[in-house]
């Protein structure tokens, strides 16, 4: 790609790149929430260009915070690679589209409680862009009929859903309705404990709080004996 086609729109008199993202999401009626994954609206080639437009506002961020961006060597580079951060890594999962993941057919017919996890959680706050670092579990009640998927797939998605500015309630309910769609089990819970940066660094600076939610669905509302069980498994690992 040459230099001037990889200039970011603002600098060649084009429409933003982002800009041209978010007039393709309008159109097609469809959300575009911080927690939202919109990557069937970019076109092939925008990501990269859209990190350097996003480099190019953060440069008037850091100017407007009168931080010198030019003499000061530890900052002369930090536009982009706050640029790449958000798009490639803590926010990826925005941007990138679903990883694929095999499903099996349940052969054995398995019917018995399964819990996976802790899978670690590292996503932000959509209130202040702060951390938030945890651990997730999932219990699964399969039936005959739910498709089962690989255990590495299971971080996978969780990754990829939570690697968005989120906001853990509703985070929890996204990776639930993604596994519920997938393998379509008799039951399914997710609980979740996470640190959340936006208390401990900012704001009361607690740095003790944790916050724990979970979701139940299916056999696992209806049967207060088998939450029982779920729950009391997940306090023996602790």
């Amino acid at each position: 790609m040459s230099s001037q086609s990889a200039a970011p729109a603002a600098l060649s008199g084009l429409t933003p790149i982002g800009d041209r993202i978010r007039e393709r999401i309008e159109k097609a009626g469809a959300r575009f929430h911080a927690n939202d994954n919109i990557e069937a609206f970019i076109e092939e080639g925008e990501l990269d260009l859209l990190q350097e437009e996003v480099a190019e506002k953060m440069t008037e961020v850091l100017r407007a915070l009168v931080i010198d961006t030019e003499s000061d060597h530890n900052t002369q580079d930090t536009a982009r690679r706050v640029a790449k951060m958000y798009l490639k890594e803590v926010f990826g999962g925005r941007y990138a589209a679903e990883p694929p993941v095999t499903e099996f057919p349940n052969v054995a017919r398995l019917n018995e409680l399964m819990i996976v996890g802790p899978v670690t959680v590292r996503s932000a706050c959509s209130h202040h862009f702060c951390p938030i670092i945890g651990r997730i579990w999932i219990g699964v009640m399969p039936n005959e009929h739910s498709a089962l998927i690989g255990l590495s797939k299971y971080a996978r998605l969780v990754e990829w859903v939570m690697t968005r500015p989120q906001i853990q309630e509703e985070a929890i309910a996204q990776v639930a309705e993604l596994l519920q769609d997938k393998m379509q089990p008799d039951g399914l819970a997710i609980v979740m404990e996470a640190d959340h940066y936006c208390m401990q660094w900012r704001g009361v600076k607690d740095m003790d709080s944790k916050m724990t939610n979970s979701i139940m669905r299916g056999s696992f509302l209806k049967d207060p004996n088998l939450r029982r069980e779920l729950l009391s498994l997940l306090n023996r690992k602790g």
